[in-house]
């Protein structure tokens, strides 16, 4: 599996394999996908900006056919007291492509990426509360949950709690 920084060529795969996520789990994002499906193109690109200190970032595996197999998202804060922070995103594996180690992988890739940004210190993320496979994940590789924010997700009548987590990119040190 060939897993690579995302640039504008990928929009459609991307805007592809996005929308699949949003429609088969609803549940597991914030976004929905009749509002992600209305955004042009132009969107997307952007979203997919090659600059080296572009503030999002979006990283792809690719199976051996090239076939976008899944994807992950940073965004990296901007702002002077928050820049060592970097929030992790869109996390997707496609059904074909599960319970074979590729969302580890990509997991890992994302946050070796982080590392290579001189500010980075640590990566938040926020995962539904009901969403096991994904936390264990998380956990698995060093995350952990720092609250629950009731009522994060609104689905029809149903409302979902997300669970926000996080993990150092190495030791750190709390300096007064």
């Amino acid at each position: 599996m060939n897993i690579a920084r995302l640039d504008p060529a990928h929009a459609a795969a991307y805007r592809s394999i996005t929308l699949e996520a949003l429609a088969l789990h609803p549940d597991a994002y914030t976004s929905g996908e009749p509002e992600r499906a209305a955004l042009p193109a132009s969107w997307w690109e952007a979203r997919l900006n090659p600059d080296p200190a572009s503030n999002e970032v979006v990283l792809g595996a690719f199976g051996a056919d090239g076939t976008l197999a899944g994807t992950v998202g940073l965004s990296f804060e901007v702002r002077e007291k928050g820049r060592h922070k970097v929030t992790l995103f869109g996390m997707y594996v496609t059904p074909l492509y599960r319970r074979g180690g590729l969302g580890g992988q990509l997991l890992n890739a994302a946050l070796d990426y982080a590392r290579s940004r001189p500010h980075a210190k640590i990566v938040q993320l926020t995962v539904t509360e009901e969403n096991g496979a994904a936390r264990g994940l998380y956990e698995r590789l060093g995350f952990t949950a720092f609250g629950v924010e009731p009522f994060a997700i609104a689905l029809g009548e149903r409302y979902l709690a997300k669970v926000h987590m996080w993990r150092a990119l190495a030791p750190l040190e709390a300096r007064d």
